[in-house]
């Protein structure tokens, strides 16, 4: 069985910075204080270590568990508005070559889909609602399952085993998919495979050297993809098998 987990942002989808944003602005609601905490500080992290860090930068010290649950809260209040302002500029967008992918993937009857992002659950949905992708996720690890990103790689496998039929879920048959060096590393002390793909805010070069085991530069390759999963066209009907089969031939146009 294989389980693919893909991170969010930057991965899966921009949103011109909405977490960000709302977390800017929870700081400032909550505490008073103008800060622009950027995107290099909170890509590839856990929602509960930018908060954290968002609010030791502006005010000088750790937050108490009082303070923290307060940001979480203002914080998933703002995010729905930051996310509608993209969606309304044109400037939310999902990544080339996703959907079709996605698609294909999601028919496998050897596939599980996951998620495995240091976004809080509830804000993953926020950030994913306008996209239509969350129909294609049945399972997560998310920002809550720990400070440690590879914390919620590993809390994702566990959820998706109720889904696997009783069918083994092997390390090697576990994918990490995204955009920053921190997904490679969480991935690979997680013991899972690992394909980072340029379509965040990283570099080739920086991706390149973190060492995934694979390397993309977005998903509009599908059969590659396919391929670095370990998929083949397999199915017990003859109809399903030449749908398959269409859908690995048919090449996206670049846009």
């Amino acid at each position: 069985m294989k389980v693919l987990l893909f991170d969010l942002d930057g991965t899966l989808i921009r949103a011109r910075g909405a977490g960000r944003k709302a977390l800017n602005r929870a700081i400032y609601r909550l505490h008073g204080i103008r800060r622009d905490f950027g995107i290099p500080n909170l890509a590839g992290r856990t929602d509960l270590y930018n908060f954290a860090q968002a609010f030791r930068a502006a005010l000088g010290r750790a937050p108490s568990r009082a303070e923290a649950e307060k940001i979480h809260r203002e914080y998933l209040r703002l995010l729905p508005g930051f996310v509608r302002q993209a969606v309304n500029a044109k400037a939310y967008r999902v990544m080339p070559g996703l959907r079709r992918l996605l698609a294909i993937l999601h028919k496998d009857e050897r596939v599980l889909l996951g998620l495995g992002t240091g976004n809080l659950e509830a804000g993953a949905r926020i950030k994913l609602g306008p996209s239509g992708l969350l129909r294609y996720f049945r399972f997560g690890g998310f920002g809550a399952d720990g400070l440690e990103r590879y914390r919620l790689l590993r809390a994702a496998v566990r959820r998706a085993r109720p889904f696997a039929g009783g069918r083994p879920i092997r390390p090697r048959d576990v994918f990490v998919i995204g955009d920053t060096p921190f997904d490679v590393a969480a991935g690979r002390k997680a013991g899972y495979r690992t394909i980072a793909v340029g379509t965040g805010y990283a570099t080739m070069a920086e991706l390149a050297a973190a060492r995934p085991d694979r390397l993309e530069k977005d998903f509009r390759d599908t059969e590659a993809w396919l391929a670095g999963f370990g998929l083949r066209p397999r199915t017990a009907g003859r109809k399903r098998e030449r749908s398959e089969k269409q859908n690995l031939i048919v090449r996206e146009t670049p846009s």
